[in-house]
């Protein structure tokens, strides 16, 4: 028997090497292990003297090595920062201060391999205040009542009365507190109003965002002097100021830290008054509001070849507020973006002179400007684009579950066709997601939160997704989705998907560059402590910074492994019930992610950025991680009703497969073969388990859309419904509801039809002859005549006369 001790204790040793791992005990785990080697050699009966004194010199060293603080910074610290100083990319001042932007929320814990779901379910989102649901009952349903976005696009612009009413009613200042006369309104009611509006017309809903994203409001609350704040922020709610903000130019789009547009500071004679200032030149493109706007945001790069400030000559990226009426500045002319009429154009300045004061924060603002524009988008980029996406999800849900209810062919709905079922079922389980990702994001930012990260995720995934959405949507509506005219109710929404999905931030640039190319150090717990104290030669911040992420590997190494073993099931769920088994797959996943990501860093090391194929199936795992995590929120904060199971499973099964694809893709193509073999082993050690949702979930999900459904009307709140005479949605809306009170009255009649008691060949002979038997009264005759009456009118398509066709807009 004393002969198996050997391999047992080894055997044994690794077993509770792996857990201590698991456990987090990082440090005890290499101490163990020493002393099970010194264990085995001597259970094993080995005479040999030089054997044990090698043995307990192994153990011995292996545990004052990595347990003595003092020693292992002397003995191996010192080297490991030497070699890393030599792997990791050199970090220029822009890509620092991008890294420095906003915080880390719950995707910290997600890149850490083991998420707190306590605390994201403990987490309470700030609800709208009785003020902003008031507005969003008052003033936002008034605007969209008076808007008409079939004759905005005929016109090209929003009539004058818009413009008028969105002025008066503070719409263009929700984000400026009141105390400067603005609404003063959180990130959750500002993202509300502009979902409402966004069901209504796109282009007023561009008009309402732009003043309230980034741009000189934003800029100003956070960075203004008093005085700039005192003179721009009360005209700028009233409207009186129409702002537009000019960053993007034709040779520094995605690069907008390397802006050609300059500043050189100089002095010149104003006025008979010599002044301080900056001579200006740039050439800007598709800046949105610019053809109307009375002051210009401008970010250019500050010059001062001189030294008239008394510092470097380039002082770098700097924002300044520039009236319209300046001269040299050269504005008006309009871009056509897809179509979609809001006010977008180009602007151009010509040696333009303006006094020092006019950079935003004064003299100290100078060379801040990059600073101040990533400060500001690590929260902004959350609000405008995701709640513009998740909005036209939850209008294609609405649309769609009508249509498909009220469109027939072959005697059947044709929501009733498992290939129109599908898209349905997409439709639904993304809206579901989506929204719950949007109110999330909006929480987090109203707990105080700049989630960099997550708000590029926001931006990214939901416009991505709102594209499927609507693709889908036009699928099922088919001819009637292609037809231009006021009954289109989504080509227009088609037609500008592709304008939220390029702009603050292409979506190709955003997920391989920002989600995970900024995420991997800033929620990474170890690396951003790593590269600081490389760059600044300090050896007891790194020793600690990089055993802490040895240890931190060696940990996820072990949970990866023991919960694909398990399928999970040794994970934790912060609850019991139907949803448990969702937090466990996450865990599961997070665990896999964050040790597939460090395996990524530590053999592509500096080379990491440039290969954006990985770094964007990364992004992928975390995004998908996150937008199932947002969807157990809504779950559990809704009450876990059985209603929205469906909902959630759809949701969580299918970003469960995105994500485990997303890692699996890595694994194929990362190129250190051994260590994506190991790793594949240790993270997948029973192949891939997750598939998409089933065809009978997703029939679960798309019938509960149809025939008038309460999950159609819950999973939309944020839709406009317009009066039911109107051509679209109103129509369709006041149809639905026709159609829905005649289905048992249809039902009586075909089975009539189908049991012989009536003759006929058509459903309106069937019709008559039930009226004739009595098999329906004169009333329900009635019902069943409006229902049909309306579903004629509402599947037709507009037509022109070859006069009023030819003034069409685009």
């Amino acid at each position: 028997m004393i002969a198996y001790l050997p391999p047992i204790l080894i055997v044994g040793g690794l077993f509770l090497l792996v857990f201590l791992m698991y456990r987090g005990h990082g440090y005890w785990a290499w101490v163990c292990a020493a002393a099970a080697a010194l264990a085995a050699w001597w259970v094993s009966g080995v005479d040999s003297p030089i054997a044990f004194w090698i043995t307990v010199a192994f153990a011995a060293d292996s545990a004052a090595i990595f347990g003595i603080r003092p020693l292992r910074r002397m003995l191996l610290s010192r080297h490991l920062m030497g070699l890393m100083r030599g792997l990791l990319p050199v970090m220029g001042d822009t890509e620092r201060i991008a890294l420095e932007a906003g915080d880390v929320w719950w995707d910290g814990d997600l890149f850490g391999g083991a998420p707190d779901w306590k605390k994201l379910l403990d987490f309470e989102p700030r609800p709208l205040t009785a003020a902003e649901q008031a507005f969003i009952d008052g003033p936002v349903e008034e605007l969209c009542a008076l808007v008409d976005d079939w004759q905005i696009q005929q016109d090209r612009d929003l009539p004058p009365e818009v413009w008028s009413f969105l002025k008066r009613e503070r719409f263009l200042g929700m984000i400026i507190p009141e105390q400067y006369g603005g609404l003063g309104f959180s990130a959750i009611g500002h993202s509300a109003v502009i979902s409402k509006v966004s069901t209504r017309s796109i282009a007023t809903a561009v008009t309402v965002m732009v003043p309230n994203s980034l741009g000189p409001a934003e800029l100003l609350l956070h960075y203004g002097t008093d005085e700039q704040k005192d003179h721009y922020l009360p005209r700028l709610a009233a409207g009186d100021e129409i702002p537009c903000f000019a960053l993007t130019e034709p040779e520094a789009g995605s690069d907008a830290a390397s802006p050609r547009s300059t500043g050189i500071v100089c002095r010149d004679t104003v006025d008979g008054e010599d002044v301080l200032g900056i001579r200006l030149n740039w050439q800007k493109r598709y800046i949105t509001l610019a053809p109307v706007a009375t002051v210009i945001g401008l970010a250019f790069r500050l010059l001062d070849p001189d030294g008239l400030l008394g510092g470097a000559e380039d002082l770098g990226v700097t924002c300044a507020l520039i009236p319209r009426q300046t001269k040299g500045v050269e504005i008006g002319d309009r871009h056509d973006p897809m179509g979609v009429p809001f006010q977008n154009g180009p602007i151009v300045g010509r040696d333009v002179f303006v006094p020092l004061d006019c950079i935003i924060g004064g003299r100290a603002g100078a060379g801040r400007g990059w600073q101040m524009l990533m400060d500001c988008l690590a929260a902004g980029r959350s609000i405008s684009l995701p709640s513009q996406a998740a909005a036209a999800a939850q209008y294609a849900t609405r649309v769609v579950g009508a249509y498909a209810t009220i469109r027939e062919q072959f005697n059947l709905p044709i929501g009733r066709f498992e290939g129109i079922e599908e898209p349905i079922a997409r439709i639904g389980g993304f809206t579901y997601m989506m929204d719950a990702a949007r109110r999330l994001t909006c929480g987090a930012v109203d707990a105080g939160s700049k989630p960099a990260v997550l708000s590029a995720i926001v931006k990214a995934y939901l416009t991505d997704t709102m594209r499927d959405v609507v693709n889908d949507a036009m699928d099922i509506q088919a001819g009637a989705a292609i037809c231009r005219g006021p009954r289109n109710m989504l080509g227009r929404v088609f037609d500008a998907v592709p304008i939220g999905i390029t702009v603050e931030g292409a979506n190709i640039l955003t997920r391989s560059m920002i989600v995970y190319g900024q995420g991997a150090i800033r929620c990474h717990p170890f690396v951003q402590a790593e590269m600081s104290a490389v760059a600044e030669g300090d050896t007891a911040r790194f020793d600690n910074a990089i055993f802490g992420h040895i240890d931190f590997v060696c940990r996820n190494a072990a949970r990866a492994c023991l919960l694909g073993l398990s399928g999970g099931r040794l994970a934790t769920a912060p609850v019991s019930g139907p949803s448990a088994r969702h937090f466990r797959r996450f865990e599961r996943l997070s665990a896999a992610f964050a040790l597939t990501s460090d395996v990524s860093m530590a053999t592509l090391g500096g080379s990491l950025k440039r290969r954006e194929k990985i770094t964007g199936r990364l992004a992928d795992a975390l995004a998908w991680m996150y937008l199932g995590s947002a969807a157990l929120k809504r779950y559990h904060g809704d009450g876990a009703t059985a209603e929205d199971l469906p909902f959630l499973d759809w949701s969580c099964e299918h970003a469960a497969w995105q994500a485990e694809q997303a890692l699996n893709g890595v694994l194929t193509n990362l190129p250190n073969r051994p260590a994506a073999a190991l790793t594949r082993t240790l993270t997948f050690p029973l192949g891939l388990r997750y598939t998409p949702p089933s065809d009978r979930l997703g029939a679960q999900v798309a019938q509960s859309l149809l025939d008038g459904g309460a999950a159609r009307v819950r999973l939309t709140p944020d839709v406009y419904i317009p009066a039911s005479q109107e051509e679209g949605l109103g129509r369709l809306e006041a149809t639905l509801d026709k159609v829905v009170r005649a289905q048992p009255i249809r039902k009586k009649v075909r089975d009539a039809a189908r049991s012989g008691n009536i003759e006929g060949t058509t459903e309106d002979a069937w019709v008559a002859a039930a009226t004739v038997k009595n098999v329906i009264s004169e009333e329900e005759l009635l019902v069943l005549t409006e229902a049909s009456t309306a579903r004629r009118d509402a599947i037709q398509v507009d037509s022109f006369d070859p006069k009023s066709y030819r003034v069409l807009s685009v």
